[in-house]
């Protein structure tokens, strides 16, 4: 028996890896880093949890299971935004 051939990946969002310093994430085509130290929300996060990213209207990232939004413009020019966690 054969496999069929992968369908085309539709998903605007993807994380490509997670590893001990941050998240790589692939966004219409543009490689984005998450620091822990700049997005601390994803250190202790499971790896189920972010991988459940969803980019809406083409500009807001969206993790539901972790409650975290950001704009992709953030992302972008993280200079216009900064972040401050407590």
């Amino acid at each position: 028996m054969k496999s069929p051939a992968p369908g085309k990946n539709i998903s605007a969002a993807e994380v490509e890896s997670i590893s001990r310093n941050g998240i790589w994430l692939l966004i219409k085509g543009r490689e984005y880093f998450l620091p822990y130290k700049d997005y601390p929300w994803f250190k202790n996060a499971r790896p189920a949890e972010i991988h459940n990213v969803e980019l809406i209207r083409g500009e807001h990232l969206s993790w539901p299971d972790l409650d975290v939004d950001l704009e992709l413009e953030s992302l972008r020019q993280p200079e216009k935004y900064p972040l401050t966690y407590r």
